[in-house]
């Protein structure tokens, strides 16, 4: 089976939960919003590994996303955490935009000393514009954004 190298890509700032895939990995996060699926961290972590790998190393195409979408239904409905909530589908959001760089992630940038042009946000894949947006919410703690830059940006 060919994976598409977003699909199943971990990045080098995730090496921390990595080996245990105590946590959701960035690539899993996508796929997740890409078919509007909420998958609880209880539910993560309630899965084997094996089953956790297999999630990960699920293409994204589009066919492939529907047929995950039905395995993470089929597999959290008997889970004491309650079935995997449906979700909008992620469209058209700032991580799908190549023409656009976020005002929060050139906000955060800026705050380091680095200019993020549109020309460069054009030419990162999308798993690495969703991981900035997603690092760079008021929300998230921002432990690894500064490796995030340095990994994504080098």
């Amino acid at each position: 089976m060919l994976v598409n190298s977003q699909s199943n890509h971990y990045f080098n700032f995730e090496d921390d939960f990595i080996k245990d895939l105590r946590c959701i990995p960035l690539c899993v996060r996508r796929k997740l919003d890409l078919i509007g699926i909420k998958l609880k961290l209880t539910h993560w972590q309630d899965f084997n590994l094996i089953e956790k790998n297999k999630i990960v190393d699920w293409p994204d195409s589009k066919k492939d996303l529907i047929d995950l979408k039905t395995f993470l239904k089929e597999i959290t409905s008997n889970s004491k955490y309650g079935e995997a909530k449906e979700i909008e589908i992620s469209i058209n959001q700032p991580w799908q935009n190549k023409n656009k760089v976020p005002e929060q992630v050139l906000k955060s940038a800026l705050a380091r000393g680095i200019n993020i042009s549109v020309e460069k946000w054009r030419n990162l894949n999308e798993l690495d514009r969703f991981a900035f947006c997603k690092l760079v919410r008021p929300s998230h703690e921002h432990n690894n954004l500064d490796r995030a830059f340095d990994e994504i940006l080098k």
